[in-house]
């Protein structure tokens, strides 16, 4: 590990995978459900970039490139966009984006490593933490446990680092069932330590998480915690003991029977989370439970199933506290929720302290929407 430095005052690393913002008048355009030309036109790079100024006020690092259904959606060119404007805004916390090949056409191995290892220079150059997709192409073309290992340590050795691995859980992504077969994953993680730093866990498997923090933490890797349903317990922890640190994003922070997080509902709890991480640094832990379990429940509501739809209830959080112009998603996500469902997301954070704005009921009325 590089020297160390002293322990970062906040005792948690806390990363957001961030939305796009359309403009206004993609209210009335209507294309094909493939049609990536017609989305790329339409965001609103003002709106997405103060969208990513406002969590990093906050403190929070960000996660670009990272959902997966977002990421397929909008294809690579406007991620790699997205990738590079965000690097550009030179965040004062940072920011990690997703690696992936789907930029290139693979057939072999080979390939495979060659168009992965170019997103994870692509994404270093633009001063991010790439962190490696899951791809289900390389269950496909690996054949066993050691060609699978190979190919992770073949990306990990061309890279500069730090790099971070993702174990996506099939819940999210059926093409993921059996990935990191065998002990391929620890034999990932311990290729090369001084480069890997960390990984990012959205198996949704609690007893799996706390096992391999408390695996990793002596050697200077951090779990960031992907499961939007049960972090506030994950981030906790069972305790402040120090198992060892990790140098990630400008920062040095501790590990141990704990997880750092990387989640999705983050992007709409830029308000509370900066007060509960300072609680728990603090050690005011029952006052940090209370309100992580507020945020909780906040992301459980927003990602209730059908799970691809969670950036619905964002976006429409993000309306009706007044932080953009509309609830607008790309192909017009934003109708993929009922307004039964919409209530539940506008009641759920203003419990958790993340519609605070004195407009918002006015915002929600207009839509028969009451917070009583």
């Amino acid at each position: 590990m590089p020297q160390s430095t002293p322990l970062n005052p906040r005792s948690r690393l806390a990363l957001a995978a961030a939305r796009v913002v359309m403009q206004d008048g993609y209210a009335l355009v209507e294309h094909e459900a493939d049609d990536l030309r017609a989305v790329a036109e339409w965001v609103d790079w003002e709106q997405t970039l103060a969208l990513r100024m406002r969590l990093d006020a906050a403190g929070l690092g960000i996660a670009e490139a990272m959902d997966t259904a977002q990421r397929y959606e909008i294809g690579w060119d406007l991620a790699q966009a997205l990738i590079e404007r965000t690097g550009a805004l030179e965040l004062r916390t940072g920011f990690v984006a997703g690696a992936g090949i789907d930029h290139a056409t693979v057939r072999d191995l080979d390939g495979l490593v060659l168009a992965w290892s170019e997103q994870v220079a692509l994404i270093a150059g633009t001063g991010g933490v790439p962190v490696l997709l899951c791809l289900p192409e390389l269950l496909d073309l690996a054949g066993d446990e050691d060609a699978f290992v190979r190919a992770y340590g073949r990306v990990i050795d061309a890279s500069a680092g730090p790099v971070l691995i993702h174990w996506l859980g099939p819940s999210f992504h059926p093409g993921l069932a059996g990935y990191f077969p065998g002990d391929s994953f620890a034999r990932v993680m311990a290729w090369d330590r001084d480069k890997v730093r960390g990984c990012k866990l959205s198996l949704l498997d609690a007893a799996h998480e706390r096992r391999v923090r408390v695996a990793l933490a002596p050697h200077g890797q951090a779990v960031l915690t992907g499961d939007d349903h049960h972090f506030a317990d994950l981030i906790l922890g069972e305790s402040e003991g120090i198992l060892g640190e990790v140098h990630l994003l400008g920062g040095t922070w501790p590990l141990g029977a704990f997880s750092h997080a990387l989640l999705g509902a983050f992007e709409g709890l830029h308000a509370p989370l900066p007060r509960l991480l300072a609680a728990l640094a603090e050690g005011r832990r029952e006052e940090a439970r209370a309100g992580l379990l507020a945020c909780e429940a906040f992301g459980q509501v927003v990602f209730e199933p059908p799970t691809p739809a969670y950036k619905t209830g964002l976006a429409f959080r993000a309306w009706a506290n007044g932080e953009q112009t509309n609830a607008l998603l790309p192909f017009h996500r934003e109708r993929d929720r009922d307004r039964e469902h919409l209530s539940r997301v506008a009641r759920a954070a203003r419990a958790a302290g993340a519609l605070e704005d004195p407009g918002a009921a006015d915002r929600l009325a207009s839509l028969g929407i009451t917070l009583a």
